[in-house]
């Protein structure tokens, strides 16, 4: 028996584990470490956003740091 409910696909973001929160809050946590010198340019493992679509865009932000960092 089924209650009409359609249940969506959890949203992803390739590298990343998500956290989405019973309060509707969102977290993103790398998966595999930055190298060091893209933390040494500022990119972190660790963000979060009111929205989904803010958090994809802070998780694009850091992978443009560590892209930005190679040599």
């Amino acid at each position: 028996m089924h209650d009409g409910k359609a249940i969506a696909p959890a949203p992803t973001i390739p590298g990343w584990r998500l956290i989405h929160s019973d309060q509707n809050r969102f977290w993103a946590f790398r998966k595999t470490p930055f190298p060091a010198r893209a933390r040494r340019a500022g990119a972190v493992p660790d963000v979060d956003a009111d929205t989904f679509d803010e958090l994809q865009a802070a998780v694009e932000r850091q992978e443009q740091i560590a892209r930005g960092a190679q040599p």
